[in-house]
């Protein structure tokens, strides 16, 4: 196709899907920075209906309510749970107490579909008993794997099935950001991985899908002051092609006043035909800074296409997440970032886990046979 044209079909892959009915009544449990500022905010620029909302802190559930129009609020969510009149369940609460909130939502025949919030458990055993209740019960579940829908891998997940770049050798993701840990986060053992270097691990099964072997080392961050293993992460897959992708996570990067800054997240693939590279702009957040992608390939001599969205990760790319859920619901199908497909994830995370206990190289198949 010439060039034109591909630039429009690369900028339309960013585009989230949306489904026939925006209306069904979405239940939210929690109130903190993603449901507030990531998801709500998606979801009423989408057009969707947030109808219910509930977290620990009645105030600050009713403060939410008020900004973005739901009419209800719920002192719990088992109080949620039981009004007949949620279709939709979307969870954004720690990761532990997903499990708890899904047991005792597959008992409520009212519900047609799921959102659990990523990660989707804090252990390979929790994620299996999360996706299981859901398919035993008939519930579509998806989860809030919201980097897969950041519009620069929406637009590299294209160019890839488009063959432009010939058979992948090297993916590679750099970040060098500061994340802002949540409370929550120092209740666990386990911190960067689970926590952001889950995006990463995810999005390589997105492009690539499922590695042979991975890699993994780590050491603590400087700047967390909560005890904690793994800090400064980086990971590799290597997959049964030759194939290699690594992602190297530096939450340090910056040594605070009066040091200049140099932070970025950039990712680049390598293939046999091309070469795709780009940036991803979430670590400027609030600052409105869509991702980019650069494509060079031999299908294209000599130049470099670059096309354009004003759309961001944040929040901007919650619209997929809840918007594929609701298309899945209404078509009666697997939904794209399912829970069962999401076991390999955990299962990459968990061996990644292993590498750095174990100082080795592990294999996923060994993690999904325990």
């Amino acid at each position: 196709m010439d060039k034109e044209t591909l630039l429009r079909q690369i900028e339309n892959a960013t585009l989230p899907p949306c489904p026939k009915r925006k209306d069904w009544r979405i239940g939210c449990v929690g109130a903190g920075f993603i449901m507030k500022e990531c998801q709500l905010k998606a979801y009423r620029d989408m057009g969707f209906n947030p109808y219910g909302l509930t977290s620990l802190n009645r105030d600050i559930s009713e403060a939410v309510a008020r900004e973005y129009n739901i009419p209800h609020v719920y002192d719990t969510w088992q109080e949620m749970l039981a009004d007949p009149d949620i279709e939709i369940l979307d969870i954004a609460t720690p990761p532990d107490a997903q499990v708890e909130i899904v047991r005792e939502a597959v008992r409520h025949k009212h519900l047609r579909g799921i959102l659990c919030q990523k990660p989707l458990a804090m252990s390979l055993e929790d994620a299996r008993e999360v996706a299981a209740l859901c398919e035993e019960a008939g519930i579509p579940m998806a989860v809030n794997s919201n980097m897969r829908y950041d519009q620069s891998m929406r637009a590299l997940k294209y160019v890839l099935n488009q063959g432009l770049l010939g058979e992948p050798v090297l993916a590679t993701i750099e970040m060098r950001a500061i994340p802002d840990w949540q409370a929550f986060l120092r209740n666990y053992d386990k911190l960067e991985i689970y926590s952001m270097g889950i995006h990463h691990v995810d999005i390589f099964r997105y492009l690539f899908g499922d590695p042979e072997e991975i890699t993994a080392v780590c050491r603590t961050d400087p700047r967390t002051r909560f005890e904690h293993t793994d800090g400064i992460t980086q990971v590799s897959y290597k997959y049964k092609n030759g194939m290699m992708a690594t992602n190297l996570d530096d939450v340090w990067t910056w040594p605070e006043e009066p040091c200049a800054q140099d932070n970025y997240i950039r990712w680049r693939v390598d293939g046999t035909d091309g070469i795709a590279r780009g940036t991803i702009g979430w670590h400027r957040y609030p600052e409105h800074c869509p991702s980019t992608l650069e494509l060079a390939c031999k299908a294209y001599p000599h130049e470099w296409l670059k096309p354009q969205w004003d759309t961001v990760w944040f929040p901007d790319a919650f619209r997929g997440t809840m918007g594929s859920l609701l298309c899945a619901v209404e078509n009666g199908r697997t939904p794209e970032i399912s829970g069962t497909d999401n076991i390999k994830t955990i299962a990459c995370v968990e061996a990644c886990y292993a590498s750095i206990r174990e100082k080795r190289t592990v294999t996923l198949d060994e993690i999904l046979k325990r």
